[in-house]
């Protein structure tokens, strides 16, 4: 059997879900502009792949540090219902029903925590999700991360996941946004760049990849 992988940023989702979550911050008022001017940035070395992605996480999770679980649960539904579940690409949620129908097991690996990729994963039928989570412990966040899911990280989760299912990583498909995900890629027998960023789409050209645009 073979699995099909979807990123979830930018791929199932026309935009990127950080980006989304910090608007929503801004709009009650729990952010400042200082803060999304960082943020601005942050996405910009993102998309260049140049950023340190397991330090700034790092960082960014330390800063809930004692926040209660409940309480990240209740926000984040208002944030999907407000925002975020209307950002699904239809043509993501075409190929995903598509890939089940052929029989292939779907699954989402995003670097995006488990307090968004579990509820887009659900609206669009995704029944395995591997992803960044944060470290819970009685209900309230410990400020550190219980395992990270971005770059090589998502080999491991991949492989991981493909023992434990039966499954070859040499037939199976990935789909994504992001030159990030250049190793999960690379193992994968078949890669696609969606709303591709630079770095990917000539690296897709130059091998041959499928290119798609699911988003405008």
């Amino acid at each position: 059997m073979r699995a099909a992988f979807f990123d979830m940023d930018r791929t199932i989702l026309s935009e990127n879900s950080g980006k989304s979550w910090l608007r929503f911050q801004y709009k009650r008022g729990e952010i400042g502009a200082g803060y999304m001017a960082r943020a601005v940035y942050w996405q910009m070395l993102y998309r260049m792949a140049v950023l340190d992605m397991a330090t700034l996480a790092e960082k960014l999770v330390a800063d809930a540090k004692g926040d209660l679980e409940s309480d990240m649960l209740a926000k984040c539904e208002v944030w999907l219902d407000e925002d975020l579940a209307a950002t699904i690409s239809p043509p993501a949620v075409a190929q995903i029903k598509e890939h089940k129908e052929a029989g292939d097991v779907v699954v989402m690996i995003t670097g995006s925590s488990q307090f968004a990729a579990y509820p887009i994963a659900k609206l669009v039928g995704i029944d395995h999700v591997l992803c960044t989570r944060l470290e819970v412990v009685d209900g309230v966040f410990t400020g550190k991360l219980s395992n990270m899911c971005f770059g090589e990280h998502k080999v491991g989760l991949a492989e991981g996941f493909a023992a434990e299912h039966g499954l070859d990583l040499s037939s199976s498909i990935f789909y994504t946004d992001s030159y990030n995900d250049l190793p999960l890629l690379n193992r994968v027998g078949e890669g696609v760049a969606v709303n591709a960023d630079a770095r990917l789409l000539r690296q897709a050209r130059r091998r041959g990849w499928r290119v798609e645009q699911w988003a405008d």
